[in-house]
């Protein structure tokens, strides 16, 4: 079932999501539900507080970045109750979207490498290392769980030239080819 995405100016997006345990109920159809949402709204990867659930999980799917010389075999995950070990590696600037800020793209700067430990679907604990996109696509949604955004790494200034734009995300006033609740929609 693809699930709405809430907008910017939610409350969920800026709330610390809560970690779960092993009966979560409909924990199963809850990623399938997720991956789904992600599919259909053409993105690689999907946080629970983007579908207005406060709590630590994400799913990635990176096969559609194949062929930007990096090699993302495999790159389909699912991340419960993940904890950042470490980020390393030298920083850099890489556009990026969100789904639940449609239409804006900013320039993001990231350290290179992240080190996670988390739950898989199956609650297996995993400590693993990620790198290149597929540590930005990590940084990015393991945000969301922190209650932090992208615009959240952008200049005060650069906000600030966005403040209008966001204001329509936040009301809804933006076509989207997928389902989305907008905090502030009249």
């Amino acid at each position: 079932m693809i699930l709405p995405i809430v907008g910017y100016g939610h409350p969920t997006l800026k709330k610390k999501a809560k970690p779960i345990t092993p009966d979560y109920p409909e924990l199963e159809e809850l990623l399938e539900n997720m991956f789904e949402t992600m599919y259909n709204a053409l993105g690689v990867g999907l946080a629970a507080p983007q579908v207005n659930l406060p709590i630590r999980i994400f799913v990635v799917d990176g096969s559609e970045l194949e062929g930007d010389g990096e090699d993302m075999t495999g790159f389909k995950k699912v991340f419960i109750n993940p904890e950042k070990i470490e980020e390393t590696g030298p920083e850099w600037t890489f556009e990026e979207g969100c789904l639940s800020i449609p239409d804006i793209r900013e320039n993001v700067r990231r350290p290179g490498d992240i080190r996670l430990r988390y739950f898989d679907e199956n609650f297996h604990e995993i400590t693993e290392e990620f790198g290149g996109m597929k540590a930005r696509i990590i940084q990015h949604e393991y945000d969301h769980l922190e209650g932090v955004l992208f615009t959240d790494h952008i200049s005060q200034l650069r906000r600030s030239m966005l403040k209008g734009r966001l204001s329509k995300i936040s009301k809804g006033d933006i076509s989207v080819d997928y389902p989305m609740k907008f905090p502030h929609k009249k």
